[in-house]
């Protein structure tokens, strides 16, 4: 599945466009490699998201195309958050 995709089904990212927008400036990391919208995610896979001022670390658990609302997390499991400053 397609990362992109897979951020919105598992409502890790609510939006495709926005996950599309996050995964394409550099700020989505799959198994330690930069990784674009269009990238293939598979069952263990490590997603790391820089939001803001968080790093959020994941593991792909499921990829079901379809997922009911209170389904979504089932699709991942949370490993890592940190807090990190930013520098202006």
């Amino acid at each position: 599945m397609r990362l992109d995709k897979y951020l919105k089904v598992s409502r890790i990212i609510k939006r495709r466009t926005l996950a599309k927008e996050v995964s394409d400036d550099g700020r989505v990391d799959v198994n330690g490699a930069i990784a674009k919208a269009g990238t293939v995610v598979k069952v263990g896979d490590r997603i790391k998201i820089r939001f803001g001022t968080r790093i959020v670390t994941y593991e792909v658990t499921d990829l079901r195309e379809h997922v009911r609302k209170d389904e979504a997390s089932l699709m991942y499991k949370l490993l890592e958050e940190e807090k990190i400053e930013r520098d202006f």
